[in-house]
């Protein structure tokens, strides 16, 4: 699977979760500071590596800023991104299954290599399940209602 992999700073935990995915048998795209190694705008990272999801160009995507929030607002304003921040591997696995997230966000400021892998694992161990769906046909008709 091509994974778009984004962050807006460098930090260590980063080789670890490229790593950790690649041997899992994923193509990592890299996007902002995964790919330049130097700071970067978090919603200028965010919007270009959620279009690159949104297009099919990749198919899911792991997104890291400091606090991770700010790279998931910035993602759910692209259509057809459901972008959840996940700061455990329940949420992670919630956020599949329930919401069909395509998208992880994840915080800088908190995450081990560890916790990474966990959170990570629980998030490819599942897939969208048929009961997540009635809410998502949701979430897509009031996204729709407002979108200008």
């Amino acid at each position: 699977m091509r994974i778009a992999f984004c962050s807006d700073e460098p930090t260590p935990v980063h080789e670890i979760i490229r790593a950790f995915l690649e041997a899992l048998g994923h193509e990592v795209v890299a996007f902002g500071s995964v790919k330049t190694g130097r700071e970067e705008s978090w919603a200028a990272v965010a919007e270009e590596a959620a279009l690159a999801v949104a297009s099919g160009d990749c198919e899911e995507g792991i997104f890291c800023c400091w606090t991770g929030t700010g790279i998931s607002i910035t993602a759910n304003k692209v259509g057809g991104i459901r972008a959840a921040l996940c700061g455990d591997p329940g949420t992670a696995r919630g956020a599949r299954v329930w919401n069909h997230a395509n998208i992880i966000c994840l915080s800088n400021r908190t995450l081990s290599g560890d916790m990474a892998q966990e959170i990570l694992t629980a998030w490819f161990d599942q897939s969208p399940r048929k009961e997540g769906a009635e809410g998502v046909a949701e979430l897509m008709a009031i996204d729709k209602k407002h979108r200008r």
